[in-house]
C-alpha cells in the first residue's frame, strides 16, 4: 500500500553544469522518505534545460523505485517529451 505522496519541484533551468547537483539534491531529499511512498516530481517550472534534465528525472524515478515508492512526473515540457522519444525513454515517464 502505497502512503500520502510527497511533491518535488524541478528547477526552471536544468542544464548538463547543474544537473548533477539538482539530482543529488532531490535524490538525497527522496531517499529521506519511508518505502511504499508515492513520489511526484513537478516538471512545471522547467523552461531552459538540455538532454540531461532526462537524467535527472531517471536518477529521481530510479532512487524513488529502489525506495519501493511510486513515481510519476507532472508538467513534463513538450519538448523534454521529445527528447525523451528520442532517447527512447518515454515510457519510464509515464
Amino acid at each position: 500500500m502505497v502512503t500520502m505522496s510527497a511533491i518535488f519541484a524541478l528547477p526552471a533551468t536544468i542544464m548538463q553544469d547543474q544537473a548533477q547537483a539538482v539530482a543529488d539534491n532531490l535524490t538525497a531529499n527522496m531517499s529521506q522518505l519511508a518505502a511504499d511512498r508515492g513520489v511526484s516530481l513537478n516538471a512545471s517550472a522547467l523552461q531552459h534545460f538540455d538532454s540531461s534534465a532526462l537524467a535527472v528525472v531517471l536518477a529521481c524515478r530510479r532512487t524513488v523505485l529502489e525506495l519501493g515508492g511510486q513515481f510519476q512526473v507532472i508538467g513534463l515540457p513538450k519538448r523534454l517529451l521529445d527528447l525523451a522519444q528520442v532517447y527512447g525513454v518515454t515510457e519510464l515517464l509515464h
